[in-house]
């Protein structure tokens, strides 16, 4: 078959498998035929998931598209795709572009240990060990039984140790540094000032303002460089560099492998592959620090590593091996509710009565958990009393009145920030909008009690309407694991406990939704309801209310401090006047001002 763009006269022949490897500076498409020969090879720009919003995924998917021939498979590794969540949210808008072609996803660094298997072939050592240095750094490192480790990756705030962004920010900072220790301006100040277009060093407080990542990384070759001419600047940084990405390398590996054992070590990424000293200095550090090190330098793409993850995609494709998904039985809030199958019809008067009536079937279902509701209480204040902490655990609008209920606690009760947290699938960004795919990573549900450093002190509470978030239970799995206490908030009445978790299950029958599976309706109400019963009884027990009236009450506003006068003159037989000049003198903190007027 003759293709548009390839100058060639071979013949290729399906299946097409493309490949795509996304970077945070470029992403690259290969595709090969049946033969395992490239038939087109085409650039685009950032395929850094985490820097492309939903537009711009699919835009830069449309131009893949574009460029190549339908494949019969896609592979993609995607700068970001590090969670499930990540990865699903990728094969969604391939099988938008793509559709009815298999595709599989994973992180870049999986498919350049991809690429490096296919450049060398089969390997037999303990572990192989993937030494980025490019834009950023990372190493990733997979042993023989396929236990992976990552060191770094982190981004260039938080990390890129020996990348070119690090070597060139450093280059920057180093000459101006010694500008104003000295007045010295080194050999790498005038290469740098020469790449930068700046006729003197005032000039780079604005250059450096303006520039991005990538245009700071492309500094390193200056560095390189003026290490040529003996700059002991340029010498230094570089060194720096040397360390720190062979520490990381020999950290990386000692998760995964004894010492004594032969480690396969791969330099990859632009700074290795366009400085040879660098590969030689960096390959010798390795060797010292893990003598039986073999190091090699991956010369081939990502892509190919893409191409490679799709293997048995297209043999499996119709074959009827495919893995049928279990179908669980629905939960009562995904059914169709009967009483308003015809709602897109009803007048308004009668739809609002309709959705205020299914309210209170709502209410009235919570009711009949009272006991259940109490014990979770008495759990929570304990918890709180003997310095643990009450987590909510939840995806989308559940995982939104956690988060909200938490947050309320400080200014309500004046409870010690981090006492009561909310935790959402999908992190901060979540609350205010959605991130489709979070909810079904339960691993990442699971690290992120794990990494709040939940343990037999505190309450973990999922929330979850259907009852099978997997987000949420393996959350509440990780925090029984931890000897926390635990209980899940649902609407599914027959929902079981199971892998040991969790220590107790609140189920009220609210029945299907008005709007069919819109859990932001009787459901959240009754979520709600629910949480305020929660935190209210126990900051009561807890000794944070008199009567009914919040003495623990944190007024930051002048609402707030006008209802603080109110409780005070209450509570005791002075005017407003006399409260608030009690309240002043107590730095507003109602019960000291209470204990200065006696009570």
């Amino acid at each position: 078959m003759k293709l548009p763009g390839v100058a060639s006269n071979q013949k290729f022949k399906r299946p097409y498998t493309l490949g795509i490897e996304g970077g945070g500076t470029r992403t690259v498409a290969l595709m090969v035929d049946a033969a395992g020969r490239m038939v087109l090879r085409r650039e685009f720009g950032s395929g850094n998931l985490r820097l492309l919003d939903e537009r711009g995924l699919a835009s830069l998917l449309r131009s893949i598209a574009r460029a190549f021939p339908k494949p019969d498979a896609v592979g993609l590794g995607l700068a970001g795709a590090r969670t499930k969540a990540d990865r699903a949210r990728a094969k969604e808008a391939c099988g938008k572009i793509w559709k009815k072609v298999p595709v599989r996803v994973t992180h870049d660094l999986d498919i350049a240990l991809m690429a490096a298997s296919n450049q060398r072939g089969k390997s037999e050592h303990a572990a192989s060990i993937l030494v980025l240095s490019g834009t950023g750094s990372c190493c990733f490192g997979r042993a023989a039984d396929g236990r992976t480790a990552k060191m770094g990756g982190w981004g260039h705030i938080l990390g890129d140790k020996g990348s070119g962004y690090e070597i060139g920010l450093r280059g920057l900072k180093a000459v101006v540094f010694y500008l104003d220790r000295d007045g010295t301006w080194s050999h790498l100040g005038e290469r740098l000032l020469a790449a930068t277009g700046c006729n003197e060093p005032d000039e780079l407080i604005n250059w450096t303002a303006a520039a991005d990542k990538h245009t700071v990384a492309a500094l390193a070759v200056e560095v390189f460089a003026a290490r040529k001419k003996r700059d002991a600047i340029a010498r230094d940084i570089i060194v720096g560099a040397v360390s720190s990405l062979t520490k990381d390398a020999v950290n990386c590996a000692r998760k995964l492998a004894e010492k004594g054992v032969t480690v396969e070590f791969i330099l990859a990424g632009g700074v290795f592959l366009h400085q040879p000293s660098f590969v030689r200095e960096t390959a010798a550090a390795i060797r010292k620090r893990w003598p039986e090190a073999k190091v090699l330098t991956l010369k081939r793409e990502g892509a190919w590593g893409a191409v490679a993850l799709c293997e048995g995609l297209v043999k499996e494709k119709g074959s009827g091996r495919e893995k049928e998904k279990e179908i669980l039985p629905l939960a009562p809030t995904e059914k169709r509710n009967p009483r308003s199958q015809n709602l897109d019809q009803m007048p308004l008067v009668e739809a609002v009565e309709l959705m205020l009536s299914e309210e209170s079937r709502g209410v009235k279902a919570v009711r009949a958990e009272v006991k259940k509701i109490a014990k979770l209480a008495s759990w929570a204040a304990k918890t709180l009393k003997d310095g643990g902490r009450l987590f909510y655990v939840g995806a989308g609008t559940s995982g939104r009145l956690g988060v909200l209920d938490a947050s309320e606690c400080p200014p309500t009760f004046r409870a010690e920030p981090g006492q009561v947290q909310g935790i959402i699938a999908g992190g901060a960004q979540a609350i205010t909008h959605a991130v489709e795919g979070a909810e079904d990573d339960a691993d990442a549900g699971a690290r992120a009690v794990h990494f709040r450093g939940v343990n037999k002190k505190d309450v973990v509470i999922g929330i979850a309407a259907s009852g099978k978030t997997p987000f949420v239970w393996g959350a509440l799995e990780s925090a029984n694991n931890c000897g926390a206490k635990t209980a899940l908030i649902c609407f599914n009445p027959s929902m079981k406990r199971r892998g040991g978790a969790p220590s107790m299950i609140l189920a009220p029958a609210i029945g299907p939704e008005v709007l069919t599976g819109s859990t932001r309706l009787k459901a959240g109400t009754a979520t709600k309801l629910i949480l305020n019963c929660i935190t209210t009884l126990t900051m009561v027990k807890l000794g944070k209310v008199a009567g009914n009236l919040m003495v623990d009450l944190n007024p930051k506003n002048e609402k707030l401090r006008e209802r603080a006068i109110r409780i005070v003159t209450t509570l005791t037989n002075v005017n407003s006047e006399q409260s608030k000049k009690a309240l002043e003198q107590a730095n507003w903190v109602i019960k000291d001002a209470l204990a200065k007027l006696g009570q």
